[in-house]
């Protein structure tokens, strides 16, 4: 017979294994090409085999057994979804890659707005319904090592030692592989290698024992399907309430569990393995359940009444004397085991670091996070430590209940609670509408009902007492656990999965149809929901040049010296910046917030950002809430990319809009007051002067000259200031005629230069090039020379230098002409930039004789010819450019 210390040391050789296999990949990951195999879709594959468990291993048996063909629910709620929902999964780890999320509850919290809290709730639930399925785990094992102990009386054998250091070594191997790189999003190879092998050695070992047990003991295909039409699991007996219930309740876990969710879309590193992951592991499920029907018929043939049926895959070998094969049989139950536990413990371990331990240890030390403190060994050491005590709950959990009854139904149990993650999940990948207070209320209810009708009534009455379980909560028959609301009849499993998915699902919907999402939900979502056109795209983020080096500080902490130092020169240099440290533009804190999320999670790297940058722009929030819900769908949906960038333009312009109205207003009382004084001045001068001239006698001829010139000089000033109120009223009301004709515009430029100077007793030069100026122009000339003649009258006034001069430089681009204006003065001030087009503003009121309208006027009129005029910068004095086109306006 086989002793129990062969095969400990057989189990330690196989830990071995598992441990160079592991080490060994992870050094040949880091070669790149050279471990092309790592990255193959056969380990992909083959790593998704850790949806069978210890449960699937030995508990498909008796499942059979017990239930006949129900246990191929199971195995056909995973199938239905890799087979007919690949193009779901698809865009579920498409969302996983671009944005970079570390487990389900990251997910979870980056699309309802980088919610921490309901990172949190995911977390609570993953733990609480996965520890009892890692307790069955362990469970598994320790029946297994009786098994072979009672096979070996000479054999001192405690169960409670063996699971202990079963559950010590899982945990050190996990610490050990699975913590290696604090980057969830560098791919675990070890790990995932490893879990690639133990699949390989749990389908060897099963399809072993079945060869045996139908070609060894039945003798042959005939006589096996004899024997399970002769057992009672050859009745063909359906419950379809049942069979719909686990089928659903298979493929949702399938989805939500944190291992599937580690492994299906964290540690994918090719969407397309999907492709044919999708006919490969439906196969793998067919092959590995191929052979339960013929043990579970056999086994209940050849074995004792008492024999447990969950473990006929050992003891059928062993009641034969086929003790290799026991042992390769104990070797598939015991990777089935470990390879749940590994990569369980690894994803809990990073939720729990990531959405409780570090937010307190962040809240703990406050801003002094982005400043000080090695972050990087603080998340390591959390998700060890995390490990450990997930590990640490499954053994207290196995220990407390004592391997009894509840831990048998403890499999469904547990698929029941991480379905409730369902909702919340597929609503965030294709409805926009769902939000965070609909995902909270449909988790907090679904959970709550989850506990209230199976978990605690499965766990015996220490937790819920009998008199809860027969006369209902508060006394009252209608909350009764086993039958809410007076439904009766119900099977127990089937009626806790319809009230608390379907009132999960209910309140999800209300919730999020009764509240409005913030801006940053809308984004997410609008990522989420069309993440194949917007896998990418900044969030709003606004920030300063100062804090770039406390960016790159806190970076330090949490990714290492020279990853952060690498990452940050590679933004600069896509910047195209001089030096090492880029500008924190909205898409570089975009990048950073992603590269931060692979180690500490989306929550914890948006806070941490959000300490240093002050958070996302205000004026996003402010514009949204004014904005109409359904012009903002539309909008999100095709500019998402650049919404946040526009809304911060937008409110900067309309701040410059409101600055440029208080200035105006400003000018136009300054204005009302310079007409009233330029219209009373001269009519003034015209009544005296008049009145001398009427009333006075004997005047002198020169006296009457004199006060006739002056009457008629003011009589001329207030006809202009006249005119110009005029023409601009005219220009503005668009009932200009333009008189169109061609013409040069030297010419033009000629009548200008003349017209402006002539009777001015301050000298201009201006320099010219005829030949740039011969181009036949289709306009109003008349009109073309009144903004010259403004622009030139203007330099002729304004210009500050001693020695006055003007430039005119003509350039023909196209079907355009520009006319540049560039004297050698000071120029505009900046603050007078802005104003100087405006109709009631004066750059200078000392040198001014008009009320301010000639350039307003310009303006109008170059409206009206179809160009522009406009002031330049940066040309060391006064610049003006006047543009127009050929043809004819």
């Amino acid at each position: 017979m086989a002793s129990l210390n062969l095969l400990v040391g057989v189990c330690l050789g196989y830990v071995v294994l598992l441990f160079l296999v592991a080490f060994a990949a992870d050094r040949y990951a880091v070669r790149g090409a050279a471990a092309r195999w790592l990255r193959s879709p056969l380990i992909y594959t083959l790593s998704l085999s850790i949806y069978c468990t210890a449960w699937t291993f030995y508990g498909a048996v008796g499942y059979a057994a017990r239930s006949g063909l129900e246990f191929v629910t199971i195995y056909l709620g995973p199938t239905l979804v890799m087979a007919a929902w690949w193009w779901g999964l698809r865009k579920l780890i498409r969302v996983g890659r671009s944005q970079r999320v570390t487990s389900i509850a990251d997910l979870i919290s980056s699309r309802y707005g980088k919610s921490n809290l309901l990172a949190i709730g995911v977390t609570i639930l993953a733990v609480v319904g996965v520890t009892p399925y890692i307790a069955l785990q362990l469970q598994s094992i320790t029946l297994s090592f009786e098994i072979f102990a009672e096979a070996d009386p000479g054999t001192s054998y405690m169960p409670g030692s063996s699971v202990f250091w079963v559950a010590a070594g899982l945990a050190v191997f996990a610490i050990l592989f699975g913590t290696r790189n604090l980057d969830a999003n560098e791919r675990h190879h070890g790990v995932v290698t490893a879990v690639a092998l133990e699949a390989v050695v749990k389908l060897v070992a099963l399809l072993a024992v079945g060869i045996f047990v139908v070609w060894g003991l039945a003798g042959g295909v005939t006589e096996t399907l004899a024997a399970i039409d002769a057992s009672k699991i050859g009745r063909w007996e359906v419950d379809g309430t049942r069979w719909v219930g686990i089928t659903f309740l298979s493929a949702a876990a399938f989805l939500c569990l944190p291992r599937m969710f580690q492994v299906m879309v964290v540690e994918n590193v090719d969407e397309r393995h999907l492709r044919i992951a999708s006919w490969a592991f439906p196969l793998y499920l067919l092959l590995i359940s191929l052979f339960v029907l013929p043990i579970a018929a056999i086994g209940l043939d050849i074995m004792p009444a008492s024999a447990n049926p969950d473990l006929f895959v050992l003891t059928i070998p062993l009641s034969q004397g086929q003790e290799k094969l026991a042992m390769l049989s104990f070797l598939g139950g015991f990777s089935s085991a470990t390879s749940m536990v590994i990569v369980a413990a690894m994803a809990l371990s990073t939720m729990v670091s990531n959405h409780i331990v570090m937010p307190i240890w962040l809240r703990s030390r406050g801003t002094a996070v982005s400043v000080s403190g090695d972050v990087r060994n603080v998340v390591l050491m959390a998700r060890r430590i995390s490990i450990a005590g997930v590990m640490a709950l499954g053994y207290v959990y196995y220990t407390l209940s004592g391997g009894g009854a509840a831990l048998a139904a403890i499999g469904l149990i547990s698929f029941a609670g991480i379905a409730q993650i369902l909702p919340a999940l597929v609503g965030g990948l294709f409805w926009r509408g769902a939000t965070r207070i609909g995902a909270l209320a449909g988790l907090s209810t679904g959970f709550g009902l989850w506990l209230f009708t199976m978990l605690l009534p499965n766990l015996g009455g220490a937790l819920m007492p009998e008199t809860i379980l027969r006369d209902g909560l508060f006394g009252l028959s209608g909350l009764r656990p086993q039958a809410l609301f007076w439904i009766e009849g119900l099977d127990p499993t089937i009626h806790a999965v319809i009230w608390s998915m379907g009132l999960n699902t209910a309140t999800f919907c209300i919730g999020s149809l009764l509240s409005f999402p913030s801006p940053l939900e809308r984004l997410q979502g609008a990522q989420f929901v069309n993440v194949f056109e917007h896998s990418t795209g900044p969030r709003g983020w606004t920030g300063s040049v100062a804090q770039s080096e406390d960016l790159m500080i806190m970076s330090q902490r949490i990714l290492g010296a020279d990853e952060a130092q690498a990452f940050f020169a590679k933004e600069a240099q896509r910047q195209g910046g001089p030096g090492h440290l880029p500008e924190p533009t909205p898409g570089f804190l975009e990048n950073l917030e992603r590269e931060l999320s692979g180690s500490v999670g989306a929550a914890a790297a948006h806070a941490m950002i959000g300490q240093i940058v002050g958070g996302s722009s205000v004026s996003v929030e402010d514009l949204l809430a004014v904005a109409d819900e359904t012009q903002q769908m539309l909008e999100y949906s095709n500019q998402l990319e650049q919404k946040s960038a526009e809304l911060s333009r937008t409110a900067g312009q309309l701040r410059e809009a409101n600055e440029k109205l208080t200035q105006i207003s400003l000018q136009k009382d300054a204005f009302l007051s310079q007409v009233s004084h330029e219209l009373r001045t001269p009519m003034t001068s015209i009544r005296a002067f008049s009145e001398i001239l009427r009333d006075a006698d004997g005047l002198e001829i020169d006296d009457q000259i004199r006060y006739s010139t002056i009457i008629h000089s003011e009589a001329v000033r207030l006809t202009r200031l006249l005119d110009d109120l005029l023409d601009l009223s005219v220009l503005e009301s668009g009932q200009v005629s333009l008189n169109i004709r061609q013409g040069e515009l030297g010419d033009v430029l000629d009548h200008s230069v003349s017209a402006a100077l002539a009777g001015s007793d301050r000298p201009l030069t201006v320099r010219r090039d005829p030949i740039g100026e011969s181009v036949t122009l289709s306009s109003d000339l008349d009109r073309l020379a009144q903004v010259f003649i403004n622009v030139i009258a203007n330099a002729q006034k304004y210009c500050d230098a001693q020695a006055p001069e003007l430039r005119i430089e003509v350039r023909r681009v196209g079907a355009m002409v520009y006319v540049d204006f560039v004297d050698n003065g000071s120029g505009i001030p900046a603050d007078a930039q802005k104003m100087v087009f405006e109709k009631f503003a004066r750059v200078s009121s000392e040198k001014a004789g008009g009320a301010g309208l000639g350039l307003a006027i310009c303006r109008e009129i170059m409206q009206r010819l179809n160009g522009d005029v406009q002031y330049l910068n940066g040309q060391g004095g006064g610049a003006f450019r006047v543009s127009l086109p050929l043809g004819t306006p």
